[in-house]
């Protein structure tokens, strides 16, 4: 079976209204692109946690609808100007998509990713490369943490250069669980992690099913009545975004135990100092290395030195 695909560009104030119009006239799907997507025009699209973009479409959209080959769609388009009372009907181009493998296609773009000395994160329709090597069997998935971004490398990579058997590790923001998770392999006795995103607290469960780590993860509301409310752990690492984690410097302090280690990532490098400061009165941190332009920050509680970077950080 083939499809095509309906390419309108479209103002930012109509690119979502007619989404959802296609959506109602016969697309099957519907997506927005940045029509100036690859030019010197290009705007990103993201916010940090609380400073997300109202719309989720850019100055100059490009929205792309899957029909049926055989749809008429002239008359899908028409349909959707006239739902939302556009005075001019959109132009537009038509695509055609042949059928393909999807399934194989997308699995194609994901292969194991070797990080550090000794960590594996393997697809699961892949072996795995090392089968004595620390290995997590972890899809691409919508929760954040794969390993394939600097941040999430840097945090893993401190844990295995920082192995704590028979400590407690917090994962705050924990997404896929994927942090969490080495921490529990590299042999910690109780790890727990944490995030505001229902789906990620459902995808960081599966993992740790699959992987075989003993790990409870919790929203924040749960976590408050937990066992843990109270809890202050040997290690918290962070991986978020300067803004909250900023905001957060007295509550992700006030859970490390004394003498015990916070680390911090999803801060750029020219966010660093910033950062840091915000935790000053509580922990003196220091940049343990630097990764394409992301930094993992660290330190310990009741310390008044800053840790040494990594070497070659």
């Amino acid at each position: 079976m083939s499809w095509t695909e309906i390419v309108i560009e479209i103002a930012r104030e109509h690119a979502e209204a007619l989404s959802d119009a296609l959506m109602e006239t016969g697309a099957l799907s519907v997506s927005v692109e940045d029509a100036d997507e690859g030019t010197d025009a290009e705007q990103p699209l993201f916010g940090e946690p609380g400073m997300e973009p109202k719309e989720a479409a850019w100055e100059h959209s490009r929205v792309v609808a899957l029909t049926d080959e055989a749809a008429d769609q002239a008359a899908i388009v028409a349909a959707a100007a006239a739902r939302i009372k556009l005075a001019v009907l959109p132009k537009y181009t038509l695509r055609k998509v042949e059928e393909q493998d999807w399934v194989r296609l997308t699995q194609s773009q994901f292969a194991p990713i070797h990080i550090g000395k000794n960590i594996w994160v393997v697809p699961s329709w892949h072996e795995a490369p090392d089968p004595s090597a620390l290995i997590l069997e972890l899809d691409p998935g919508l929760a954040f943490g794969t390993g394939s971004h600097p941040t999430t490398r840097l945090c893993m990579e401190w844990l295995e250069a920082h192995p704590a058997p028979a400590k407690t590790v917090l994962d705050y923001g924990c997404g896929s669980g994927i942090l969490a998770m080495v921490a529990k392999k590299l042999g910690a006795a109780e790890v727990v992690g944490v995030d505001i995103d229902p789906q990620a607290i459902e995808s960081a469960h599966d993992n740790a099913e699959r992987n075989k780590c003993a790990v409870d993860y919790y929203l924040p509301d749960t976590f408050a009545t937990t066992k843990h409310a109270e809890q202050k752990f040997d290690i918290v690492v962070a991986n978020i975004l300067s803004s909250p984690l900023k905001v957060m410097a007295p509550m992700l302090s006030g859970r490390v135990a004394p003498g015990g280690a916070l680390i911090l990532s999803g801060v750029l490098a020219r966010q660093a100092e910033e950062v840091a400061a915000a935790y000053a009165p509580f922990i003196k941190l220091g940049v343990w290395a630097e990764l394409e332009g992301w930094v993992a920050l660290h330190g310990r509680l009741g310390s008044d030195v800053v840790p040494p970077a990594r070497e070659g950080a």
